[in-house]
């Protein structure tokens, strides 16, 4: 009887272990199709970052997934449509300019879920959910950095198109410089963006290397030695122009560009994490699980507290240790609601 016993309970673990090992349940032959924005997939930010969300999830739940690249705006309701017609299961539009079409798409096809990334609907949508992230946390951060570094005086950021999930990093990123003056007594000087007035430079598009190249030239000449480019794949431009240029540091969005374009690593001051993979990977998760009962409109927002932003590490010697350690507390403060990054008194001032 004893035997019995034990070799019923070491079966009991061997399953256990076995079950455990097959991963989280996940409905059977579960699709994921990906609407890029355009920039295309390898664009070393949000195509790329939000498509590693759906390989790690591939990987990590066994579902089925695949992308279409847009190249223009018209193309986002045709990629929208094949997936639909190809019955996907949920279909992820990546970036703020694909909101309306999403919409359209969601509301005729309610069996079909929907999330996109930086967009939240009022009201919202039952079979959309929204994942924004709040960068500006993490933005504010890097200005800070970025006045820190200059040894000029005048730091820099522009944007590639004039919409808020872009402007508002270049918000915070001001208010980070703002801060850094007030501490120390300094003067540095934001270049490509005036929050009071509303102004600043912008290409215009999320694709154009060419672009990056000739605005980071014109920013390097007026002095800049610190520059954020908020614009996907233009920033590659940037990132050129200040290697080339010298004696100055760029700041990249989105991911890690040490990982992301190794290449730029020896003037990569930071980045500013958003980290769209996880949040993807989990929206997979939550809606590939057989007791899923469907998103109901709810919205994701990536903090610092959650890890949904974030600021990568300083290269080395850039900035003192007390500034570092300043950065760590303007972090904690920002969490803790005790330093604001200027982003929603900037969206007060449009009402």
């Amino acid at each position: 009887m004893r035997k019995q016993l034990s070799f019923l309970v070491v079966l009991t673990v061997l399953l256990s272990a076995l079950l455990s090992a097959c991963g989280p349940a996940v409905v059977e032959g579960y699709t994921v199709g990906m609407v890029t924005d355009s920039g295309g997939i390898n664009d070393q930010s949000f195509n790329a970052t939000s498509w590693k969300g759906v390989a790690m999830a591939i990987d990590e739940l066994g579902v089925e997934g695949s992308y279409l690249e847009s190249q223009q705006q018209t193309d986002y309701a045709t990629n929208i449509t094949q997936f639909v017609n190809q019955g996907s299961n949920i279909i992820i539009t990546v970036g703020y300019l694909l909101a309306d079409d999403t919409a359209t798409f969601a509301t005729e096809n309610p069996d079909i879920d929907f999330a996109i990334v930086d967009f939240a609907y009022d009201p919202p949508i039952d079979n959309i959910r929204g994942l924004i992230f709040n960068t500006d946390e993490a933005a504010i951060l890097a200005g800070y950095a970025a006045a820190a570094a200059s040894k000029t005086g005048k730091v820099a950021t522009f944007g590639g198109i004039n919409i808020t999930p872009v402007t508002i990093f270049m918000v915070a990123f001001e208010q980070g410089v703002k801060l850094y003056n007030e501490k120390y007594g300094t003067s540095v000087e934001v270049l490509g963006w005036d929050t009071a007035a509303n102004t600043g430079v912008f290409v215009g598009n999320f694709e154009s290397s060419d672009d990056g190249r000739r605005v980071g030239e014109e920013l390097l000449g007026e002095g800049a030695d610190v520059i954020m480019a908020v614009a996907g794949p233009v920033g590659v431009g940037t990132a050129q122009a200040v290697k080339e240029h010298g004696n100055a540091w760029f700041i990249g969005v989105d991911t890690d560009w040490t990982v992301s374009a190794p290449e730029f690593t020896d003037v990569i001051l930071t980045s500013v994490l958003k980290n769209m993979d996880i949040a993807i990977r989990d929206t997979i998760k939550q809606a590939s699980s057989p007791d899923f009962k469907g998103f109901g409109g709810e919205l994701y927002i990536g903090t610092l507290a959650n890890d949904g932003v974030g600021l990568s590490a300083i290269a080395e010697g850039a900035v003192s240790d007390q500034v570092l350690k300043e950065i760590e507390n303007i972090g904690k403060d920002v969490q803790g609601g005790k330093v604001d990054t200027g982003w929603l008194g900037y969206l007060d001032s449009l009402e």
